[in-house]
């Protein structure tokens, strides 16, 4: 579909938040909405390379207290496709240094007449604090350990441009479960979405008490790998662990990466993600991470296309606040 013929009333209604802080409280109707603007936005630029021009006008400020290079310049590069003016906020040069609160810097920033933030905190919460405060949409960027609902939807979208319906697909989801935002939302979606989840690693980053919630739990990378349609790599979190839950980086790669070997008792057309930064040689080797079943690269351009659905849906679309109509600019291609 050209830029030229993309209407954005021809998407359907169902998208009634202004916020997006999980995807745990999302139904399976609203994830669809998200995956399938998130198709039409990819469709409608070219694979995210071209420009529209339905949030000209807005302003979304990028929040952030946490480093990060793919997910600040995602959001940053999905704004500008969409016609939209960015602000990218430092914590370390701003008024926050000074003695001044979280909630009155934001607040200060929304009397600015910005149309949406995107946060990333090391607290658990705080896009849900910030939501309480703000009149404007409220993104989370990932909270802590909590979630990271953009990171699980561009997973699954990356999913389900190679497979179509997830229902009855077994997706692993390998490495440090404890500490991983991008696991918890991974898990709401997949199990929402129908899959079949198994969490894998060892017995101190993945805990028996996971099965509550519906999915399998395994600490045996090679039990699991011939059962797997996909297997969503995640990073060791050190920077979120107060003691090291394994003896060494070498014994978990030993146990736990996905190599050549372990790739060749896989199922034939095994997915292979894996949400970024990749530490080849621990999680994954890198002739795994540059194979043919790889996704990695398709994550992150698809990591656009997610975040342009996300930013129209809460600041720009069909059914926020009751006046999209009003607020809707026509589409124009650049």
């Amino acid at each position: 579909m050209p830029a030229s013929q993309f209407d954005p009333d021809a998407f359907p209604d169902g998208w009634g938040h202004r916020h997006l802080l999980d995807l745990e409280r999302l139904s399976t109707a609203e994830i669809r909405l998200l995956l399938d603007t998130a198709a039409r936005f990819k469709e409608a630029t070219d694979g995210c390379r071209r420009k529209l021009s339905v949030l000209t006008g807005r302003t979304i400020v990028n929040l952030f207290f946490e480093n990060s290079t793919r997910t600040r310049t995602s959001f940053s590069l999905a704004a500008r496709r969409l016609g939209a003016d960015v602000v990218d906020f430092t914590a370390s040069s701003s008024s926050l240094s000074k003695g001044e609160s979280f909630i009155d810097t934001a607040r200060n920033l929304e009397a600015m007449g910005v149309d949406a933030v995107v946060v990333r905190h090391a607290t658990p919460g705080t896009p849900h604090l910030l939501a309480q405060h703000l009149s404007v949409g409220v993104i989370n960027a990932g909270d802590g350990p909590h979630e990271h609902p953009t990171q699980g939807l561009l997973d699954i979208f990356s999913i389900r441009e190679h497979r179509g319906d997830l229902a009855g697909a077994t997706v692993g989801l390998v490495g440090d479960i404890a500490h991983s935002r991008t696991a918890r939302s991974n898990l709401w979606g997949l199990l929402k979405l129908g899959a079949k989840v198994i969490l894998c690693g060892p017995p101190t980053l993945v805990s028996l008490r996971w099965k509550e919630l519906g999915v399998e739990v395994s600490h045996d990378l090679d039990a699991i790998v011939p059962r797997c349609d996909v297997l969503n790599l995640l990073r060791i979190q050190f920077e979120r662990q107060n003691t090291r839950p394994f003896p060494s980086v070498r014994e978990y790669a030993h146990l736990y990466a996905m190599t050549r070997e372990r790739l060749k008792r896989a199922k034939k057309d095994l997915l292979i993600l894996a949400p970024g930064p990749i530490n080849r040689g621990v999680e994954v080797t890198a002739e795994v991470a540059d194979c043919p079943q790889s996704l990695i690269l398709d994550q992150v351009t698809n990591g656009l296309a997610v975040r342009m659905g996300v930013l129209w849906l809460t600041c720009g679309g069909r059914s926020v606040a009751g006046d999209a109509a009003a607020r809707r600019p026509p589409a124009r291609a650049v």
